[in-house]
């Protein structure tokens, strides 16, 4: 069985004042850390307050890392930055760094070597675009995303996928639980192809776009979508019920 992975993007939001509040809300939910991973990623500001204010059951994961190490890389943080502050997991490639950042895939394989050789763990985000979704390209796409990465991997432990397809991500649009289910096991089938059995039954992978606590239980019942990479949810107290409905793969 694969150990659910809850997790929270704050993206570019947050301030003290408001992290404490939430803190106080999501310090509600109760689950076992030894049966699901419940991540939350503030901004790297806020890393340090969230690391006070939230439960040690919750962790606390970057949003992003360079692809760098130290030296002269002005506004970076490395991988070994983040093992420094005690945080043990990165979102790499998220849509928004792909679509704003110019991050390629090439640049997503070389932030997951970085945290293969640190031995932090990476949660990968590939999806595709509504253009794409709409000429029958999701699969292609999404093969594409993994296959860039996956010789970069030597311990599939440390890395988990979230599939994110653009058009459903802060719009309001969601995949159905079929369209979810697809996709995700396209995505297995990709690393059963390229990696064997035993990766692809224990790869975690993930869905985000347009999570809710109103459609998150129909998400999580289908046999490949194993958590949730929630976005704007997880900055609300009910992203609770989304921890909650973890608990169903249990």
């Amino acid at each position: 069985m694969r150990k659910p992975w809850i997790g929270g993007n704050w993206k570019c939001n947050g301030t003290k004042a408001s992290i404490e509040a939430l803190a106080t809300e999501l310090n509600k939910a109760d689950w076992d850390p030894q049966s699901m991973d419940v991540v939350i990623s503030p901004t790297f500001l806020h890393i340090p307050i969230t690391q006070q204010k939230l439960k040690n059951t919750f962790i606390v994961c970057a949003q992003n890392v360079s692809k760098t190490g130290n030296g002269a890389f002005t506004g970076e943080v490395s991988v070994d930055m983040l093992k420094d502050m005690g945080l043990t997991w990165t979102l790499i490639g998220h849509s928004e760094r792909r679509q704003f950042y110019s991050e390629s895939d090439e640049v997503v394989a070389a932030k997951v070597e970085a945290c293969q050789k640190a031995g932090v763990c990476a949660a990968v985000c590939i999806g595709e675009v509504l253009a794409e979704r709409e000429a029958n390209k999701t699969n292609e796409v999404c093969k594409r995303q993994v296959e860039a990465f996956i010789p970069k991997v030597n311990d599939w432990s440390k890395v988990i996928i979230a599939y994110e397809p653009v058009w459903a991500i802060g719009t309001g649009k969601v995949a159905t639980p079929e369209q979810a289910q697809d996709a995700h096991k396209a995505i297995r089938d990709v690393l059963r192809a390229k990696c064997g059995d035993a990766t692809a039954d224990s790869v975690r992978i993930a869905y985000g776009g347009s999570v809710t606590p109103d459609n998150c239980k129909t998400l999580i019942s289908q046999p490949d979508v194993d958590g949730f990479l929630v976005g704007g949810a997880s900055l609300k107290p009910t992203f609770v019920e989304i921890i909650n409905s973890g608990k169903s793969k249990l």
